[in-house]
């Protein structure tokens, strides 16, 4: 069967789909598969879906999306899991804005519930069903140099961590650096990536341009990372002074981000890392945890440094740099650039 969707939502934007897909009525469960839903109700809240080009569109009621299924644990918004069964004309959530698709356990009372579709059917090409994984690229030689990176961790989704990785890649580049970005955690969406791309990153790659639509539950997310990373010195076609890597939701969450910080190779090739934290008590815990794993913290940013109360304390209490990307962008990566280009690192 084919069908004109009305939206192709961004988490399939790799896969190059045209106005006119087919599918089947069939249905097979995993992480990634593409599915075609229409939508049962219109929201006001949380109503709107990323598109392939990155463009927010309202979803309307009767609207046909094609999504894939994948895991999310929002702390700050929704919980969903893949289910273990589907079936044509099953009702299935909205998890995202980039258009994953799973059943919701557990919701967020400022976005309201995850909008109910109505499962269509599955994707296919050639008769066969297909998976994000599809058009991830190519598995890159195990000998791929690593640029220097410097990581960009928070202590919470929505603590200031895209701002602050922007803002270090555009000042950098305006100062001579050529610079790569990766957001190495979290649920499909582009974003983020397309505001690296704006602020002078190139290239710019994400777990999921390696066939993953969420980092969520995930034993062990490293070999993904450094898959990532290995991979973006190779799309660049020239040498990296840096790479600015995000790490999607917090140190302490259920997208892998220990994991990958906890890894001796991972570690080897950090040059400054930032921690982004809402409060001075996300501070306080941030410094403790990263000593408690044995990791080197260069900058403190995010809201706990929005004005000089919180910079004093970090810097005179915690004794590590503060700096507040928004309301001193210079200063700020200069801490940054010291801490990576200058200092050595103990």
């Amino acid at each position: 069967m084919k069908i004109r969707p009305h939206k192709l939502a961004s988490v399939v934007r790799r896969l190059g789909l045209g106005p006119e897909v087919t599918y089947s009525r069939r249905v097979e469960v995993r992480d990634g598969q593409v599915l075609v839903v229409r939508a049962l109700e219109e929201k006001r809240i949380y109503d709107v879906m990323e598109l392939t080009t990155g463009r927010m569109a309202h979803v309307g009621k009767g609207d046909v999306i094609v999504g894939c299924l994948g895991r999310r644990d929002a702390l700050q918004g929704f919980v969903g899991r893949i289910p273990e069964s589907i079936k044509a004309g099953d009702t299935i959530n909205l998890l995202n804005l980039g258009g994953l698709l799973g059943n919701a356990v557990s919701e967020n009372r400022d976005v309201g519930h995850p909008l109910r579709c109505e499962v269509l059917g599955m994707v296919t090409r050639d008769g066969v069903g297909v998976n994000i994984a599809d058009a991830a690229i190519p598995e890159p030689p195990a000998e791929a140099q690593v640029p220097p990176l410097i990581v960009v961790s928070g202590t919470c989704m929505n603590s200031g961590k895209t701002y602050a990785a922007c803002e270090i890649i555009a000042r950098l580049t305006q100062r001579g650096y050529t610079v790569g970005g990766a957001k190495l955690t979290g649920v499909a969406a582009v974003r983020d990536p397309l505001n690296m791309e704006d602020h002078g990153a190139r290239p710019v790659l994400t777990f999921h341009d390696v066939g993953h639509p969420s980092t969520s539950g995930l034993e062990d997310v490293a070999p993904i990372a450094k898959r990532v990373l290995r991979s973006i010195q190779a799309e660049a076609g020239k040498e990296l002074d840096v790479v600015v890597v995000e790490m999607g939701d917090g140190v302490i969450g259920r997208y892998g981000v220990e994991t990958i910080l906890r890894d001796p190779e991972f570690r080897s090739w950090i040059r400054a890392h930032v921690l982004t934290a809402n409060d001075l008590v996300a501070a306080w815990g941030g410094v403790r945890w990263m000593a408690e794993n044995d990791l080197s913290l260069d900058v403190i940013a995010g809201p706990a440094t929005d004005n000089s109360v919180g910079i004093k304390y970090v810097e005179q209490e915690l004794g590590v740099a503060a700096g507040n990307a928004r309301t001193d962008p210079d200063a700020f990566v200069d801490k940054v650039e010291e801490a990576a280009f200058t200092r050595t690192r103990a």
